[in-house]
């Protein structure tokens, strides 16, 4: 009865394990399906067409030559590559100012020719209109719309997914923020954390480590939300006055929120590695003249690298997934930052606050998908420096 008890466990153990595995690979799979498919989008917004005269020398248009034109940046068509005429822009609500509503019939349905019309006399215009406008009569040209690249997201500068006529998302500002405010929560973390490690592990005494570990182990458990209303109550007024700055919601408030919160990971399995180490060599470091941080840093600290390694890694981890507190207080300025002190916005920002405003299956939608791609792609290879780290130590 007991073996067959045993048998009935670990096969729930092994059905657990297999099911949570495919799970995992399916949401892997969801995401980058989800993600991969904005590639397959026009520049131009879905529904939509780009139309001019049919004598316009120009057939194609770059996003970043769309969006001048629609901003008023680019004004004679001679400056990219057409007749010398000043541009005419034209979207469906200005059709008014054309035509009579007389003309446009009582239920819009003069609309499509009238449109038609109003492009063939006017070679200088171009219009912006539903594609279900267009059809075999329409006298105008419609301009060649490419598909979204690689090189308009991966190299882009602008993160503007509801812009019109064309959309932008390029991931360099959220790529850079991202970095930008891990790192630097780490490089503050960092030499805090270990020293604190340092002092449980080693220094304090019995009592000083049971009061002091579960306190530090209990702000692991504070909510996101409550660390960024701090640093939007606290941190943010301080580095506001301390650089004197327009604004204190910065690069630079982001990392220092982080980094409080990167700090109960990186004490606690740092101090856990340092406290395996053996008491036989901390006393033949002792025995042979050592003093007590000859002993810390020259056979504890070696001794429990990896350990430290991996403390260091999940805090960067912690730092790189974080979403609401970082939102709170970076500013969420879609910018490439030159510097820490400027707000700017990360890749878990980003999704927190868009996905839910995305169409569902729209390019936006895939394109939060896509960060998520890259997200993960980040934290592997996170994960898998550590991994080489730690196996080259213990080589």
């Amino acid at each position: 009865m007991k073996k067959f008890i045993e048998k009935i466990i670990q096969g729930l153990f092994t059905v657990s394990g297999f099911v949570t595995s495919i799970a995992i690979l399916l949401i892997v799979l969801f995401l980058f399906t989800e993600g991969m498919g904005l590639f397959k989008n026009k520049l131009v917004e879905d529904g939509y067409q780009l139309v001019v005269n049919k004598q316009n020398d120009v057939s194609t248009l770059s996003a970043e030559q769309i969006k001048d034109i629609f901003d008023g940046e680019i004004t004679n068509w001679n400056e990219i590559g057409g007749n010398n005429r000043e541009i005419v822009l034209f979207r469906l609500n200005d059709i008014s100012n054309y035509f009579t509503d007389e003309e446009l019939g009582a239920e819009l349905e003069f609309v499509p020719e009238k449109i038609s019309e109003l492009i063939a006399q006017h070679p200088e215009m171009i219009g912006f209109i539903p594609q279900q406008y267009i059809d075999d009569a329409f006298k105008g040209k419609v301009l060649e719309a490419g598909k979204i690249g690689f090189s308009d997201i991966f190299l882009g500068k602008e993160w503007i997914p509801t812009a019109t006529p064309v959309s932008f998302y390029g991931i360099l500002p959220l790529v850079t923020g991202t970095l930008w405010v891990s790192l630097v929560a780490i490089l503050l973390a960092l030499p805090f954390g270990l020293a604190a490690a340092i002092y449980l592990a080693e220094m304090a005494n019995h009592k000083m480590r049971n009061f002091l570990k579960p306190l530090i182990e209990l702000l692991s458990g504070i909510p996101s939300v409550v660390y960024g209303f701090f640093g939007l109550i606290v941190i943010v007024p301080l580095v506001q006055k301390l650089f004197q700055l327009p604004v204190g919601e910065t690069g630079l408030t982001g990392s220092i929120v982080l980094a409080i919160m990167a700090l109960p990971t990186i004490i606690t399995v740092s101090e856990d590695a340092m406290r395996n180490c053996p008491r036989s060599m901390r006393e033949a470091s002792l025995a042979l003249g050592g003093s007590k941080w000859q002993t810390i840093y020259k056979i504890v600290i070696p001794y429990s690298i990896s350990g430290i390694t991996s403390a260091v890694v999940l805090g960067i981890g912690r730092a790189v997934g974080e979403t609401m507190a970082v939102l709170m207080v970076t500013g969420n300025s879609a910018v490439i930052a030159t510097s820490i002190l400027q707000p700017l916005r990360t890749i878990p920002a980003t999704i927190a606050a868009e996905l839910g405003e995305a169409p569902d299956g729209g390019v936006h939608y895939q394109a939060l998908f896509l960060l998520g791609i890259i997200l993960f792609v980040i934290t592997q290879i996170i994960n898998s420096s550590v991994e080489y780290v730690s196996a080259k130590n213990k080589i």
